[in-house]
């Protein structure tokens, strides 16, 4: 058993660390540590990156990340990126999204000192309590099947913004080999108008 000073502690650190903490999400699922490391370096350096994958979903759907960086200004300048531009990691077809970090996000948050929780099973012959956990049971599967109906929908989204970007690349690219191509015989006209010998040729 720790102390309550240790408790203490223990709880102001983890505090410091939701501080400097951001979560990021709408993340593609081949994204890992390293590319978000280069993506955010040229404003904060990542000190940890932990992945908060939804297992209750039977989708490949992008997951979102709690990205601890060195300070609280680092944070800051992370979010202000990422909020004020497009801010795209790993080819995903949508802008990332970030938000400070809060404590209900951490798997490992320590119990807040001087708070007690007890638990106990609620039976039906409870009456009052048995009612309300009964209608939250409830609640929480109707949610759960609204969350699925709009994880597809965002799952189509993607996918056309997807196909419209790489239609739209697919033409900047066949713009660029045209401009391309016109320069290159450009130049070998006037290297031969002016006699000048082309490297490769």
């Amino acid at each position: 058993m720790e102390s309550d000073e240790d408790a203490k502690k223990g709880y102001a650190d983890f505090e410091e660390r939701v501080k400097r903490t951001i979560y990021i999400d709408h993340l593609s699922p081949q994204v890992t540590s390293s590319v978000i490391e280069a993506a955010i370096s040229q404003c904060a350096r990542v000190v940890n990156v932990d992945f908060i994958v939804n297992y209750t979903i039977p989708y490949d759907i992008p997951s979102a990340a709690l990205v601890e960086l060195d300070d609280e200004i680092q944070a800051k300048a992370a979010i202000d990126l990422m909020n004020n531009f497009p801010f795209i990691i790993g080819g995903k077809p949508r802008p990332v999204r970030a938000i400070y970090a809060k404590h209900e996000m951490f798997q490992d948050r320590p119990p807040r000192p001087g708070i007690k929780k007890e638990f106990r099973w609620v039976k039906q012959e409870d009456g009052i309590e048995y009612e309300g956990m009964n209608k939250l049971r409830l609640l929480a599967r109707r949610q759960e099947t609204e969350n699925m109906a709009l994880i597809k929908n965002l799952l189509e989204e993607d996918k056309d913004l997807a196909q419209q970007q790489q239609e739209l690349l697919d033409g900047i690219y066949k713009k660029y080999c045209i401009l391309d191509s016109d320069v290159m015989n450009d130049i070998k006209n006037l290297s031969r108008r002016y006699g000048v010998n082309l490297a490769g040729d």
